[in-house]
């Protein structure tokens, strides 16, 4: 029999990042992984460009920061609101912008996820200088998750990156540093105690722990959007983050394993997203 009752409107995200016309990263991966989550997933884009940068000889770039104010104008004359804010790939001067969008677009009670998204394998990406993490830590000040990899917290941090040869005491200083800078809830990605075993570290402020799934040998671009992508959507639909974490490992590895070795630029999240959905139902 048909239900009388209400259906709840879906919460409403709003993803702050590029668009790669090739390439599955960044807001061509987060606009259906969020959706797949159940989570209406609303796009500003950051910059467009040709293809993402890594692997491929050249790209074109459009910078649309001189777009953000008015549509931030616009949103608040037909009280547009979200429930939440989920940050990727972003540059210096569209952190301003961003942080206004945050404050004056916020339904209560929104949540803020923020990926800073700037280096991997103990380098910046390239465009970036010396002096960014400085100004994306202050994206991750008062943020309710970030999800930095190693290396992307050691650069938060002031550090060199350490990417292996370390325990549990080490991880616990790095996320203790991460709190320090204003995050609420830490996401460290990349952690691994055994060469068998990848995972992350979730913390809270006051305990952590880790959720682990078998080292694969493939290296893809894009999971970390991924990643990102399906674990902001998987706490909007009221998972703890724990558990939205390791759904959201388990997302990149069934995409990975889903990739022919042919497809170089990234990974075959498509074919995961029955599963996400069945997960999530």
């Amino acid at each position: 029999m048909p239900s009388n009752e209400p259906i709840a409107a879906p919460k409403r995200l709003l993803t702050i990042q590029d668009i790669s016309c090739v390439g599955q990263c960044s807001a061509t991966v987060a606009l259906p992984l969020v959706s797949a989550c159940g989570v209406e997933c609303a796009a500003l884009p950051s910059a467009v460009l040709s293809n993402h940068t890594g692997g491929f000889p050249s790209w074109t770039f459009r910078d649309l920061t001189p777009d953000m104010a008015g549509i931030e104008a616009e949103w608040n004359k037909q009280g547009i609101r979200f429930d939440a804010f989920y940050t990727g790939y972003v540059c210096e001067p569209q952190i301003d912008p961003i942080l206004s969008i945050m404050e004056h677009c916020a339904a209560p009670g929104a949540l803020r996820f923020v990926d800073p998204a700037m280096a991997d394998n103990g380098k910046l990406y390239v465009g970036f200088g010396a002096d960014f993490p400085s100004k994306m830590a202050r994206l991750c000040k008062g943020a309710d998750y970030i999800l930095p990899n190693l290396t992307e917290a050691a650069f938060l941090l002031g550090r060199e990156p350490v990417l292996e040869g370390y325990g549990e005491a080490f991880v616990e200083e790095t996320v203790a540093g991460l709190h320090a800078l204003g995050a609420k809830n830490v996401v460290l990605t990349g952690v691994s105690f055994d060469p068998a075993r990848l995972g992350t570290a979730v913390s809270d402020g006051s305990s952590i722990r880790y959720d682990f799934n078998p080292r694969l040998a493939r290296m893809a671009h894009g999971t970390g959007d991924v990643f990102a992508s399906v674990f902001a959507g998987a706490v909007l639909r009221g998972l703890p983050a724990l558990d939205a974490s390791a759904l959201a490992a388990d997302v990149v590895c069934a995409s990975i394993e889903a990739t022919p070795d042919s497809h170089w630029y990234g990974v075959c999240f498509e074919r995961a997203i029955p599963m996400l959905a069945d997960r999530l139902a």
